[in-house]
């Protein structure tokens, strides 16, 4: 994978913006009181049948698509305390999601069927990331839970109704086999990872830990007509005119006709910029 200098010079750039604490705090307390109010009107559209494990492989025989991430990574530092921490968050949370039934029109939605991770449930302190560092925060590590059923549901007819992605670009990559940019992030409860059904056939979501691996897998009753190839269209690093660079790049996907191979349609799956907090690799010939 090929990386690119680029100077930018729109106006349309990415700007810092540095808020009070309390300004912070009545930000997030107003929009975690909306989310509630949302969940209260909408409550009927959101999924919450748990299919009991044993019998999912039974009654929704087809993998849709299928993907594991590695639960442990070496990060500069992170202690790693804080990723058997991840370990253990993980399997809480997956206790609440896996085997969901989202039927056709029903809405998939993180949080709603989580809840608030807290120390009463037993979650323990995490690395979450925080104004382009990391801080250790009770039921930090979800959001890898998060990337994987973001990634997977690309590769499914099912809509993504609402995914943020990270403001800043952390760590430089390490052993990444995704394309930047392709996870998903959450802050309780009004950061969401939301998908709809949108098609006429049920899916069903199974997420379970294996060899340290998060593993997971969308699956249905019958086969679906297509298939999905999620690419990299444009990636770069923009060096920007007060200092410091932004990585930026473009994710598309083909939906592709099994029957026949033919390409159907070329989307856009979307444009992400980041703040990077460390210097980029330049290439010999950076391109101007």
């Amino acid at each position: 994978m090929g990386f690119k200098i680029r100077k930018h010079k729109s106006d349309l750039f990415p700007k810092k913006v540095h808020r009070s604490e309390l300004r912070l705090f009545f930000g997030k307390l107003y929009f975690q009181w909306k989310r509630t109010l949302i969940w209260l009107k909408e409550r009927k559209s959101f999924a919450r049948t748990i299919m009991d494990p044993t019998s999912i492989k039974e009654e929704y025989p087809i993998s849709i698509f299928i993907h594991q991430s590695p639960i442990y990574r070496k990060l500069k530092d992170v202690p790693m305390y804080l990723q058997e921490n991840k370990k253990v968050n993980l399997e809480i949370t997956l206790q609440k999601i896996d085997g969901i039934l989202l039927e056709p029109n029903q809405v998939f939605s993180f949080w709603y069927l989580v809840g608030k991770p807290t120390k009463r449930k037993g979650y323990l302190p995490g690395m979450q990331l925080k104004n382009g560092g990391f801080i250790e925060r009770t039921g930090g590590g979800l959001c890898q839970m998060a990337n994987l059923i973001y990634w997977m549901t690309l590769h499914t007819p099912l809509t993504v109704k609402e995914r943020w992605r990270h403001s800043f670009d952390i760590f430089p990559d390490s052993n990444r086999t995704l394309p930047f940019g392709s996870g998903a992030t959450l802050s309780y409860n009004y950061i969401d990872l939301q998908i709809q059904n949108t098609t006429k056939q049920p899916f069903v979501l199974h997420i379970w830990i294996e060899d340290g691996n998060l593993c997971g897998e969308w699956r249905s009753d019958r086969d679906i007509p297509y298939l999905y190839s999620v690419y990299e269209s444009y990636h770069a690093f923009h060096a920007e005119p007060w200092g410091g660079y932004t990585r930026r790049n473009t994710i598309r996907r083909k939906v592709i006709l099994k029957s026949s191979k033919e390409l159907i349609e070329d989307q856009l799956v979307t444009e992400n910029t980041a703040w990077m907090m460390y210097e980029p690799l330049l290439e010999s010939n950076p391109s101007k």
